[in-house]
């Protein structure tokens, strides 16, 4: 007999917040850019669902960025230089995030579905702490307001690892792990979910793997925006996520057809 489910635990930029998940790929590009590095956007989002000093480290791996980071630098890029960027990243997360922060169509209704529902509602997300302190005020008087939210610097190790939503368990009181649903974009943030047993829901065309607004999105002819959900949600269903979803205003109904409301 399937179990009702208890939690869905949300991603924040890409699945309820920034349609395209726009905010962080501005800041690493600006960031490289203002170190004399060019980085393209597909290099910004590689790595995206990690916690953020996690990324820019990811993205100092990168053959081309290492080249080019020892080109100018004279040197291969130290834990001293990943500190250095971390620091001057911040800030500019900070006010970049706060400026996308609009909630994706859909999220109200589907926060009202769960609590109709009587199911509660947790996050994780790779932006820093100090990030969320500036978006938290505008989600919630938008209406959206999760019970906990654990973020990227809170812990020891982030995304994918399992800690996070060892966390959301533990802040949320839920358990077994088959009775939450973990929602994101990205696959570190479906390995964090396949890493604890949940149920897994990629979002594919609101996301960072097609990575467009919804005006620029729209403006696609039908084909190539169905090839780059497509591509999407191949993404996400190679990391293991179970379903995958456009958007998050599909939860309720695909709540519904899994049957676990009762």
């Amino acid at each position: 007999m399937t179990k009702k489910i208890q939690a869905v635990v949300f991603d924040w930029a890409g699945t309820m917040i920034d349609f395209g998940s726009l905010a962080p790929t501005v800041v690493f590009t600006e960031l490289f850019s203002g170190q004399g590095i060019a980085v393209t956007h597909e290099e910004a989002r590689e790595p995206m669902g990690i916690p953020k000093r996690d990324h820019i480290a990811a993205m100092l791996q990168m053959p081309r960025i290492a080249a080019a980071f020892e080109s100018r630098f004279g040197h291969a890029a130290t834990t001293d230089d990943i500190d250095r960027l971390y620091e001057i990243f911040t800030p500019l997360n900070e006010a970049v995030a706060a400026e996308y922060a609009t909630l994706i169509p859909g999220a109200v209704e589907t926060i009202n579905y769960l609590r109709a529902n009587n199911i509660k509602v947790g996050s994780t997300t790779g932006y820093g702490r100090s990030v969320m302190e500036k978006i938290l005020p505008l989600a919630s008087a938008a209406g959206y307001s999760p019970d906990n939210i654990v973020c990227g610097d809170d812990l020891s190790e982030g995304r994918p690892g399992p800690l996070m939503m060892y966390r959301c368990f533990a802040d949320l009181g839920v358990y077994p792990p088959e009775t939450v649903i973990k929602v994101d974009d990205t696959t570190p943030g479906i390995a964090e979910g396949k890493a604890v047993g949940c149920i897994t829901v990629g979002i594919s065309l609101s996301g960072n793997y097609v990575g467009l607004n919804e005006q620029n999105l729209s403006a696609l002819p039908d084909d190539k925006r169905t090839q780059l959900n497509d591509d999407a949600a191949n993404k996400l269903l190679d990391a293991g996520a179970d379903h995958v979803i456009d958007s998050v205003s599909a939860l309720p109904d695909l709540i519904e057809s899994l049957k676990v409301i009762s």
